[in-house]
């Protein structure tokens, strides 16, 4: 009788990790930043209809880079807590660090103990209000939680991308500025990035009950020129 082959759990884990970040690099990068009235997402995206980018909640955004069918599953199943949440307590207790604590959770568990790692990184954004503020979550494939101050690189070469908008400096500026800075590090010295490359949505409060807007392509094409 055959013995099975063995391997050691850091092996595995290590494996496992290797697989889930290669699925998640071949992706196009997104970039998520704070701005003085509010949060900018801009994603590579020459999709018209397979977002990245989505409203979850009336001030709550979430992004996700990696495998479509992996984070659109995620998407709604976070849109399905909020409404229950919501519905059972009050709209007040629906907020961006309990939703990245429930996506947590369920990645660390698929990561540790399903078939395979899910190949998807994914940001819960929140505009602030009152005495809650404006906060990006960034989740990773393991479960991970991480609470960025000023903003996220979501996929791809997130490294490079991080570095190029460093550059532009870490203070906090008008939407103009920021998407110019975020498309500049998606796109890089050697590419140029039209709108009709990207997808751009925004958390600001405009007046209305829901905060998330997406930008039209002649939108960011008047304020990129």
């Amino acid at each position: 009788m055959s013995m099975p082959y063995y391997v050691t759990p850091e092996q595995y884990m290590k494996d496992r990790a290797e697989y889930a970040q290669k699925g998640i690099a071949r992706g196009r990068s997104l970039v998520a930043a704070i701005y003085d009235a509010g949060v900018l997402l801009v994603a590579e995206n020459p999709s018209a209809s397979l977002n990245k980018i989505s409203e979850i909640y009336d001030r709550i955004a979430f992004a996700g880079v990696g495998k479509y069918n992996e984070f659109h599953e995620l998407r709604q199943a976070g849109i399905r807590w909020a409404d229950s949440t919501g519905f059972s307590y009050s709209r007040e207790d629906v907020d961006a660090r309990a939703l990245a604590n429930f996506y947590a959770q369920y990645l660390g568990v698929t990561f540790t103990e399903g078939g395979k790692p899910l190949e998807v990184e994914i940001l819960v954004s929140q505009l602030g209000i009152r005495n809650r503020p404006t906060k990006l979550y960034h989740v990773g494939f393991e479960g991970t939680i991480t609470d960025e101050t000023r903003f996220a690189v979501l996929g791809g070469d997130a490294e490079t991308v991080k570095s190029r908008f460093v550059q532009h400096g870490d203070d906090i500026t008008d939407l103009t500025t920021t998407l110019r800075n975020a498309v500049g590090a998606l796109s890089g010295p050697d590419r140029n990035l039209t709108p009709n490359d990207l997808e751009v949505a925004r958390l600001e409060d405009l007046g209305e009950r829901r905060t998330f807007q997406r930008l039209s392509d002649d939108f960011v094409a008047s304020l990129l020129s």
